[in-house]
């Protein structure tokens, strides 16, 4: 016991944090993913640790072949998991590549790696140090400058694509990696300290309180729940009951998806871009809040004064999300719903307001807010006309291509067109659904 003590330790850690993430699977449902197997490998890693710790300190009773057997295990999970907390840092920030090549160039020094391992792993030798009896050779060797060189790639690609990642997600990231890093380079130098279990649990540590933790998910959802609120809020003024924030969401969550699938503005359209731009779609006209009802709720045309007072629920709603989320830790969502609230009616020529930008000058999130809220305006009641036909509507997108709308998104929304119109009925029917439920007074 006294060789793996610290190993045990570790073990101990990993296994409440394990348990803890299946207690959440099977509240939530959520499937097996890249981090699950992250964290039964990183247990096998941390039980054959303490297993080697001790078989090399026991060389008199421990047959040869066994020590081997335990030492080529321990060396290859602990590459196999400094592997899969890179690739979780690539799915992160890239996706899953595409073409079978792409995916084999990934995979491809790790598994070079493990076929050393495994040729070397006869040539294992064992030497005294002065706190405890070490491994020695090419695949002990090889498996820490392995697991150093993954960390040190990861932490390039966070250096160099950070900006992919919520600021948040970024620092913690390198945190953690640099002290794997530092534990990997304090292993190679002093064989003998056998503190490798630390980086392992540092990892799946780190992984599981920025990221899997559930009541990160619980925070999101209720930061969720209060943006829909406040737009909600502000929509019913006019005796809506919220169908154009969710329809307009949809729709830009379709966009959106569809840009990520056709690898457009692939260092824009990131998973926590997408995931911050769908929750930030709701606040496009929280702006409306400050436009009097006289003019909010006319059932005819504008006048020219009355349009002037319309167009500053843009600026104003720009005010109102500085001011809602001053305070907050997530400057990326809280820039993205201003962008959205302030620009999305701006126009690709510059002839919108309250800006005049034009071209690539209107943030992305705009733009693609802009197709969405246009597009619902014309195919749903207002209170000054009736909705247009669907074809008619997709016209009208069509028409703006180059000129109000940016060309790019235009053709995005058109090749998605069978996805928005079932989008579209399906919000028609939740419509009409609720519209058929009593009420409270006629329940009673």
């Amino acid at each position: 016991m006294e060789y793996c003590k610290l190993q045990l330790g570790c073990m101990v850690l990993v296994v409440y944090i394990a348990l803890c993430h299946l207690r959440t699977h099977r509240r939530t449902g959520h499937r097996a993913d890249l981090y699950d197997l992250i964290l039964g490998l990183g247990m096998l890693e941390l039980v054959f640790d303490a297993l080697s710790a001790w078989t090399v300190n026991h060389l008199d009773t421990v047959p040869p072949v066994l020590n081997l057997a335990v030492h080529l295990v321990f060396l290859m999970l602990i590459d196999a998991v400094i592997f899969g907390a890179f690739l979780y840092i690539w799915l992160l920030m890239y996706g899953l590549p595409r073409r079978t090549w792409q995916r084999l160039a990934l995979a491809a020094p790790f598994v070079i790696n493990e076929l050393v391992l495994v040729c070397a792993i006869p040539t294992l030798t064992y030497q005294s140090g002065r706190i405890s009896n070490y491994s020695d050779g090419v695949s002990a060797t090889t498996c820490f400058v392995m697991a150093l060189v993954y960390v040190l790639f990861a932490l390039l690609l966070l250096i160099r694509s950070g900006r992919r990642l919520e600021e948040r997600k970024r620092a913690m990231f390198m945190l953690y990696l640099v002290a794997v890093a530092s534990v990997s380079l304090f292993q190679m130098l002093n064989r003998d300290a056998l503190v490798s279990s630390l980086g392992t649990t540092i990892l799946i540590l780190g992984m599981y309180i920025n990221l899997e933790d559930p009541l990160i998910e619980e925070l999101e959802s209720a930061h969720r729940e209060m943006v829909v609120g406040y737009a909600t809020l502000v929509e019913r003024r006019d005796g809506s009951t919220g169908a154009h924030i969710k329809r307009t969401s949809r729709y830009v969550q379709l966009m959106a998806d569809a840009l990520v699938e056709r690898r457009c503005y692939r260092d824009q359209m990131t998973r926590d871009v997408l995931r911050s731009l769908v929750m930030a779609a709701p606040m496009h006209d929280i702006g409306k809040i400050s436009v009097p009802d006289t003019i909010l709720c006319k059932p005819g045309r504008l006048t020219k004064e009355e349009f002037e007072v319309m167009k500053r629920h843009t600026t104003n709603g720009g005010e109102i999300i500085r001011e809602i989320f001053s305070s907050g830790s997530n400057g990326e969502f809280a820039q993205m719903a201003f962008d959205i609230a302030m620009y999305h009616h701006e126009k690709w020529d510059g002839s919108g307001y309250p800006s005049g930008l034009k071209g690539q000058e209107i943030p992305l999130p705009a733009r693609i807010m802009a197709i969405a809220d246009v597009f619902d305006a014309v195919s749903e009641n207002r209170c000054y006309r009736a909705a247009m036909p669907l074809e008619q509507c997709f016209d009208i997108i069509r028409e703006g291509r180059g000129t109000a709308f940016e060309p790019l998104l235009v053709d995005v929304f058109l090749d998605i067109r069978p996805k928005i119109e079932e989008a579209h009925r399906q919000e028609e029917r939740a419509a009409l659904q609720l519209a058929r439920m009593p009420s409270e007074q006629e329940t009673a």
